[in-house]
């Protein structure tokens, strides 16, 4: 998982592989490949997301934010 400061983007690599195509949720960016599965997601106005994740009430309802289904 990678920071940059100056862009406030998390960068977080969660598997190997060629990205295809990219799908957009609010602030997240999910890169997939041409199967659809999940290489890198992006978080954008990172600082922000630690206030708005404990806003969540359950980490169901925030997979359901995420879900690339």
């Amino acid at each position: 998982m990678d920071y940059d400061a100056e862009s406030n983007i998390l960068s977080w690599e969660i598997a190997q592989g060629k990205i295809d195509h990219v799908k957009e949720f609010g602030n997240f960016l999910i890169h997939l490949s041409a199967g659809n599965k999940p290489i890198l997601i992006e978080i954008l106005d990172a600082s922000k997301f630690k206030g708005d994740f404990n806003k969540q009430k359950s980490l169901e309802k925030f997979r359901k934010v995420i879900s690339i289904n």
